[in-house]
């Protein structure tokens, strides 16, 4: 089969589109022929070797992606030969962990592209206690490929850890993004008003079309200030950073009394400070958050059957161009998601 594959970690030039050997489904597991695979900000860190300090080389990268089922192995029953199916993009690989949750909390759990080969690939062996059919209706199926990770940690961030509910204000950062595009679009799902901070009005286009009611953009406004006046001086109920480094003491600001700050990104650094008088004065709260779970993607999922979310395709390239997918993303040249095209010429 042919992959696009690392060798070793480094700037988008380590991507090699190559011919690797097609992997047979083990028992439990199913064999899924690739239609399209997403990428994530989180396979670029991956990549440039800011995850793990190393990784059994050749590595195959991606979480995300959406096909059909190819070939099951012995003893996998809940599936037929050419069902439509969503791989999750991350799970615990030890079946005896398989009931945790969070998932992420389980010793042996890790990600497609990371623990294990992933879906950048014209096929992707996954157990199939992780993999859902593809009943959202969506095509062409590159729209289903943006969706796993994106819309699975999404729902994890503002349903459960933030516990958005109907009428709180919420501000999502970066809401032309890969994740801040579909936490506005959960937000909304959930019944909240959302503001958002975008750094170009092309993107803040986008983020109004999702259903944000306040878009900031912060090349012109202070954001801390705008939600100040959005919420007639109360803050933000809750908040979420994808962002961190400086960014992250301004969001903690942007929430009011009470408000929770939602942290699971560090695109603008990994270390921050922030007043620590100011925060426990207010009773914030400041929570992580990771990968979404199984249910997690099949409550999001469902959302866009329904029409209420939708997937954010900046554009598809074939998939001996996953360097120059890499190379968008790590220069911030997308809005939403981009995908990669296993069969395409």
């Amino acid at each position: 089969m042919k992959a696009a594959i690392i060798n070793g970690f480094g700037d988008v030039d380590v991507l090699k589109y190559e011919d690797i050997k097609t992997p047979k489904p083990r028992p439990g597991h199913i064999l899924i022929k690739v239609l399209a695979s997403g990428i994530n900000r989180f396979d670029h860190y991956i990549r440039e070797g800011s995850v793990v300090p190393e990784l059994p080389f050749p590595h195959i990268l991606g979480a995300d992606a959406a096909g059909i089922v190819a070939e099951l192995g012995e003893g996998t029953n809940s599936f037929k030969v050419g069902d439509p199916v969503i791989p999750t993009a991350g799970f615990p690989t030890n079946e005896k962990e398989y009931h945790i949750r969070p998932a992420a909390t389980a010793p042996s759990f890790t990600l497609p592209g990371l623990g294990i080969p992933g879906t950048y690939a014209q096929y992707i062996e996954i157990p199939a206690e992780w993999v859902v059919k593809d009943e959202t209706g969506l095509k062409p199926e590159e729209e289903v490929a943006t969706l796993p990770m994106v819309l699975a940690t999404s729902v994890r961030a503002l349903k459960v850890v933030g516990q958005v509910k109907a009428g709180d204000k919420v501000l999502v950062q970066a809401g032309g993004s890969g994740s801040g595009s579909m936490q506005v679009q959960v937000a909304k799902a959930l019944g909240a008003e959302v503001a958002t901070t975008v750094r170009s009005d092309a993107k803040g286009k986008v983020a109004k079309s999702l259903g944000a009611d306040l878009v900031i953009n912060t090349r012109k406004t202070d954001f801390v200030e705008a939600v100040r006046e959005w919420t007639d001086g109360l803050g933000a109920n809750v908040v979420i950073d994808n962002l961190g480094g400086d960014v992250l003491p301004k969001s903690i600001d942007a929430a009011g009394p009470l408000g929770v700050i939602v942290v699971f990104g560090f695109v603008a650094g990994t270390e921050t400070t922030f007043n620590i008088q100011n925060f426990f004065f207010a009773q914030k709260q400041l929570r992580g958050t990771m990968a979404g779970d199984i249910e997690d993607l099949k409550w999001g999922l469902e959302q866009v059957r329904t029409g209420k979310i939708k997937p954010v395709l900046d554009r598809a390239l074939p998939l001996n161009q996953a360097a120059e997918a890499h190379r968008l993303i790590s220069n911030n040249e997308v809005t939403g998601n981009i995908a990669l095209l296993p069969w395409a010429a």
